[in-house]
Parts: structure tokens; C-alpha cells; sequence
């Protein structure tokens, strides 16, 4: 079965967990390093509030907070990573690197271009699930395109993650503090 189908199957599954007046808003699949499938629910809930719920392969609640803490600050950390790595940026760096070999073939052009390529093909796959093998690749695919853009210092890629952390923890603690699958 393909995510998307997993991810339509558990959205339905957290549809029908909903309260009154919530409606699931998105799902996001997350395999925590040796832990089984998480797939985090968030809701609206009518009133400008929201709410959350993770739901295992089965579209049965995860009473395991920490389960779920983990499931929520990987999600967040593969999405801001295929932020900081990708989007409109790249494209444009790809254009730029595409017409700077037409004009004047510098030396390791091809280089950053295919560094640039497999970065954007690494973020090609959507959606995808959020795993620590996939923040491994994108940040080696990262460092090796900042590497070919003569960029040997400090990694621009590690410092937006290490400043996304903050913002990590704050949306792991929301996720805490707003979960609907506590069990009494």
C-alpha cells in the first residue's frame, strides 16, 4: 500500500476519533529510530483551537507520550529540513548553476550541479515519512552541494537546523500539551 493511502486510511481512522466540531486538518507519518509507525493527527477544532492525536498502523491511539513527543519532533525536524534544503531556493540555484555552465563553464560546475540535482531529488518523494535516515541523506546531500558551492566553514544547512530546535521543542511541547490520546 502506498503512503498516500496509509495517510488517506488514517485520516479517516482520526476523522472518526474526532470530538464534536474538530476536523482532522493533517497527517504525518513518522518512524521514530526503533520504534514502529506513528502517524501524527492534528485537528481543528472549531473554536481557533486545535487538538492532536497519533495513531499507530491500525488507526488505534498511542497512549506512550513519549512516543509520541518523539514522533512529533522528528516530523518537525524532516520538514525543516526539507525546507532549508529545498523549495523555491533550490530551483532558483539550479537555473543560476544551469545558465553560469552555459556562459562560462567554470571548473566543477557539473559538480554542483549534480550535488544540487540529488538534493532535489532526495525531496522529490511526497509525501514522504519522516524518519532519521532521511535527515541523515538530505543533510549529507546538503553539505556536499554547500561543499561544491565553496562553502568548507560552517554549514548553512546545520545552522537553520540547530536554530530550528527551539521551535522543534515548542511544537513537541504544543503536541504534549494539546493530545487528545491520553488514557485515564
Amino acid at each position: 500500500m502506498a503512503l498516500t493511502d496509509d495517510l488517506d486510511r488514517i485520516g479517516a481512522a482520526a476523522q472518526a476519533l474526532a470530538g464534536p466540531g474538530e476536523r482532522v486538518i493533517g497527517v504525518v507519518a513518522a518512524e521514530p529510530l526503533g520504534a514502529p509507525r506513528v502517524y501524527l493527527c492534528a485537528y481543528d477544532t472549531g473554536d481557533g483551537a486545535h487538538a492532536w492525536l497519533a495513531l499507530d498502523d491500525d488507526g488505534r491511539p498511542v497512549a506512550d507520550l513519549r512516543r509520541v513527543r518523539d514522533a512529533a519532533q522528528l516530523a518537525a525536524l524532516c520538514e525543516v529540513a526539507a525546507d532549508t534544503a529545498g523549495g523555491e531556493e533550490l530551483d532558483e540555484l539550479r537555473l543560476r548553476l544551469r545558465e553560469l555552465r552555459e556562459r562560462e563553464a567554470p571548473p566543477g560546475i557539473e559538480e554542483a550541479e549534480a550535488a544540487a540535482a540529488a538534493v532535489a531529488e532526495e525531496l522529490a518523494a511526497e509525501p514522504r515519512v519522516a524518519t532519521t535516515e532521511f535527515l541523515d541523506r538530505l543533510g549529507a546531500l546538503a553539505r556536499r552541494l554547500e561543499h561544491t558551492l565553496g562553502t568548507d566553514a560552517a554549514s548553512p544547512f546545520g545552522a537553520a537546523m540547530q536554530q530550528a530546535l527551539g521551535a522543534v521543542e515548542e511544537l513537541a511541547a504544543d503536541v504534549e500539551r494539546n493530545y487528545k490520546g491520553r488514557t485515564p
